[in-house]
């Protein structure tokens, strides 16, 4: 069909930061690329002439990609084809009002099984061509570890984990999830947040850490002698404010994922 859409309403009007989508693993990944993705109030002509956060490109079989709108405020998000006769496919499209702060830190790992380096979590890529390519792989070991340095302390709501789409997804389940601004044992002694669990192939999974507060986010495979693969690692949260109490413009708040 003509100028084929798709159609989100949040039901209140949103700070929108990021916008993140995923193609079809399929032959038909084609259909989500040069869709605009539009953010705004109005329903005018079904909300497909709010102004435009970016315009998708570059997808390949199951491939996901994040999209920064900067600080768009609205209540409806729009992915749209203006203009073009095409289907439109999509298999997954988050919405955060705030960034991934991960893509800004440093990472360190145990070991590396070479050359799966651990800033391959923090590539914006969860998994494309080449598959393990994009991922961090420890070497097998005792209590393996992957360490983020945030540089600054974040309360943090969601930690977001993909698995290897190739194989050894069980290389990420039964791993803690470490929050904290502790140093000692790499930030591995620091609080928990859940415990990974139920990854199958290629799968992502959303774990939810209730503002935890910290600087370093660990993923430990505690008294575990295993290899640690981990292919993208996104962390969302607001940061602490820098002096007296968090202030307005810090408050950022978390929103959940919606999922076709």
């Amino acid at each position: 069909m003509l100028s084929p859409w798709w159609k989100l309403d949040l039901l209140n009007y949103y700070e929108i930061s990021t916008v993140v989508i995923t193609a079809r693993s399929d032959a038909y990944f084609d259909q989500t690329n040069r869709a605009e993705i539009r953010i705004g109030n109005s329903t005018v002509n079904n909300g497909n002439n709010n102004p435009i956060c970016a315009v998708t490109s570059g997808f390949q079989r199951g491939q996901t990609i994040s999209y920064s709108c900067g600080v768009m405020v609205g209540r409806y998000i729009n992915v749209v084809m203006t203009g073009r006769t095409s289907h439109l496919a999509l298999c997954e499209v988050e919405v955060y009002d705030t960034e991934n702060v991960a893509l800004d830190s440093a990472a360190i790992q145990s070991s590396t099984y070479y050359p799966f380096v651990a800033q391959n979590v923090i590539d914006g890529v969860r998994y494309g061509p080449g598959e393990a390519a994009y991922c961090a792989v420890t070497a097998y070991q005792s209590d393996p570890w992957l360490s983020l340095d945030l540089q600054y302390k974040y309360e943090i709501s969601t930690v977001i984990i993909t698995a290897r789409s190739d194989c050894c997804a069980a290389q990420t389940n039964g791993a803690e999830i470490r929050i904290g601004n502790s140093t000692e044992n790499y930030g591995n002694n620091n609080p928990k947040c859940a415990v990974t669990s139920g990854f199958q192939v290629g799968q992502t999974i959303s774990y939810s850490c209730n503002g935890m507060e910290g600087r370093y986010v660990n993923v430990v495979m505690t008294g575990l002698p295993s290899n640690l693969s981990l292919c993208e690692v996104e962390v969302y949260g607001k940061q602490k404010a820098l002096w007296g109490d968090d202030s307005e413009a810090l408050n950022f708040r978390f929103m959940s994922v919606f999922r076709l």
